[in-house]
């Protein structure tokens, strides 16, 4: 009997895309203080890519630790502008703020994917798509706001391209699945390599 997958997520966007891939998983969420890890790394001087690798690791080895006889994926998103890293906005106002800023510019998604195997880490990989938000009005922000809100509080950024989100750009360069917060096509295939799904 195959050893089980575990997704240290509690997204239910990656739960669906490995599972519309025909991948056996289970999601078990991990429940790490992601706001005072990613503070912590950012007064270091961490880079974006760097915060959201730990995140993806920090989760993956807390559901590790609990199930070691398990294939245990961590995942992360960190949306990278100016050099800081952005994560989910923590209410309305601030995610308000944030597409004001972001509001034509580019800017980038960072979705970071780490598999411990045996309490350990055996392979990661960090997808990168750049954005570039067209010039939308400030009236039209607010009802984009007010319509959303409820979904959008849940993605780094405070937009889901499945959404109307997708309204809010102009340019999009890279993988779809990497928006979406899993980086598909490389873990498939490192799971096909390993032997855990059939090539």
């Amino acid at each position: 009997m195959p050893r089980p997958l575990l997704l240290a997520s509690a997204s239910e966007t990656r739960l669906s895309l490995l599972r519309n891939a025909g991948v056996q998983v289970t999601a078990l969420p991990a429940r790490i203080d992601e706001e005072t890890i990613r503070s912590s790394l950012e007064a270091e001087g961490a880079h974006p890519r760097d915060i959201a690798d730990a995140l993806a690791e920090m989760k993956a080895r807390k559901l590790a630790d609990k199930h070691p006889d398990a294939l245990v994926l961590g995942c992360d998103q960190v949306l990278e502008f100016d050099r800081r890293a952005f994560g989910k906005p923590a209410s309305m106002e601030d995610a308000r703020q944030q597409l004001q800023m972001l509001r034509g510019q580019s800017h980038r998604l960072l979705s970071a994917l780490v598999v411990y195997d045996g309490g350990k880490p055996v392979w990661r990989h960090i997808g990168r798509v750049d954005l570039t938000m067209r010039h939308f009005s400030d009236l039209w922000l607010e009802g984009y706001l007010t319509r959303n809100w409820d979904s959008l509080r849940h993605s780094a950024g405070g937009y889901k391209l499945e959404e109307e989100g997708i309204r809010l750009f102009s340019a999009i360069e890279g993988d779809y699945f990497t928006v979406l917060g899993l980086p598909l096509l490389p873990l498939l295939s490192w799971l096909e390599l390993r032997g855990f799904i059939d090539a």
